[in-house]
Formats: C-alpha cells, sequence, structure tokens
C-alpha cells in the first residue's frame, strides 16, 4: 500500500469518492449528479492552491482511498481559545474491495499528522453512520451543531 498527497490531477477521482460516499450514505442519484457538477468547479482551483489537500492511499498505482483536508477560518472558540481556525476532514472514502482493512482509519492518522504540522489543535468532520463508529473510537465527539436549509 503506497501514500501519496492529493494532486490537482487527482480531480475526477475527489469526485468520483465524494459521490460514492454520498450513494453509500443513501442520497440520491440525482441531487449527487447536481452536487458533482458544482463542486468539480469549486474544487478544482482549491486543488490547484493547495487549500484543498489530503492523501491518497494506493494498491500497485491503483487508488483505493482517499481524505480531503481543509483549513477553515474560525473564530477563537471555548473549543480553541487561541486558534483562529479548524481542521475540516471532508470526502473519507474507501473502495468497496478494500474496506475492513483498516484504511479509513490509517487515512485518518494521516490527517491528524498533517494537521498536527500544520499547528492546527481542533479538527471537525461531519460524519455518516457508517463511518461515526470509527470516528468515536478515534476519539472524536459529538457536538451540538445543528443545521438548516434556506429555501431561496
Amino acid at each position: 500500500m503506497d501514500v501519496r498527497r492529493l494532486a490537482a490531477d487527482d480531480l475526477e477521482l475527489v469526485c468520483r469518492h465524494r459521490e460514492e460516499m454520498f450513494r453509500d450514505a443513501g442520497r440520491d442519484d440525482a441531487v449527487l449528479a447536481t452536487m458533482t457538477a458544482h463542486f468539480r468547479p469549486w474544487l478544482a482551483p482549491r486543488l490547484r492552491d493547495g487549500s484543498y489537500f489530503g492523501f491518497v492511499l494506493q494498491d500497485e498505482g491503483r487508488p483505493i482511498a482517499g481524505i480531503g483536508l481543509m483549513l477553515i477560518d474560525w473564530p477563537p472558540h471555548p473549543l480553541h481559545p487561541a486558534d483562529d481556525r479548524r481542521g475540516y476532514v471532508l470526502n473519507v472514502y474507501v473502495e468497496p474491495d478494500y474496506r475492513r482493512r483498516g484504511l479509513a482509519r490509517e487515512l485518518m492518522r494521516l490527517a491528524d499528522a498533517e494537521f498536527a504540522r500544520r499547528g492546527v489543535s481542533y479538527c471537525v468532520l461531519h460524519a455518516t453512520e457508517k463511518g461515526r463508529p470509527l470516528y468515536h473510537e478515534l476519539g472524536w465527539s459529538t457536538t451540538a451543531e445543528m443545521a438548516k436549509a434556506i429555501a431561496g
């Protein structure tokens, strides 16, 4: 198993992983097609400038798992009173034939190390039901965040 950093030419891989991740979580294909059509142009410049970064795990050169990471500008908060940013984990995906082998755990270990290297002390993610047990096992806690879609 090889580890490499995400690169600008991983655009389609990240888009596919994101779509498959949400499909696995039960999301509608029509919604996913619309999401990806808008995600692709959002992601491309961020991959190029490095503001969206992360890792890909490969088996004999074939990408089999990936994780996306970002730094979010965030005001100092009681959970990180001296820091003005948060790490954000997204698009954690492992190809079906490679699941249950500890790859998601390895991706999260890489994320922790990368955030630590960048001086980030507090991170967030939004977990699918499938991912929640692993994240709890790795020390992530459920927060009081709420969400609302604004019609308009």
